[in-house]
């Protein structure tokens, strides 16, 4: 048998492995899932008078590779705002609809799940 670390979703799972199973049956995690360390959240620039009315959400997981968008920025329908690095594919992450960049609620390097709001426009 050989014991495997997998984190899946950010979710940490210790797996044994038999080796050689005639079956074919995976073994189930020996320990409930723990918790993924998690480090100490960036500091990420956002507007002082606070978060708009319409969200900049991610569209897949990934990580921030960089902010195109500045705080106060005029932005049109489908302007990039951010753009998330995803399996060494840049995807441009676009605003809605035309407005104003109110925040910008991400850091580049941060991890960001599907559907996470990025950014808010009023």
């Amino acid at each position: 048998m050989k014991n495997y670390t997998i984190t899946v979703n950010g979710n940490v799972y210790d797996v044994v492995v038999e080796e050689g199973a005639s079956s074919g049956a995976v073994a189930a995690p020996k320990a409930a899932p723990k918790a993924a360390p998690k480090a100490a959240p960036k500091a990420a620039p956002k507007a002082s008078a606070g978060a708009g009315s319409v969200k900049v959400e991610a569209g897949a997981a990934g990580k921030v590779f960089k902010i195109v968008a500045n705080v106060g920025q005029a932005v049109k329908k489908g302007d990039s705002v951010v753009i998330i690095e995803a399996m060494k594919m840049e995807i441009p992450v676009v605003a809605p609809e035309d407005g104003t960049v109110a925040s910008i609620d991400v850091a580049v390097g941060d991890p960001v799940e599907a559907g996470a709001t990025l950014a808010t426009l009023n």
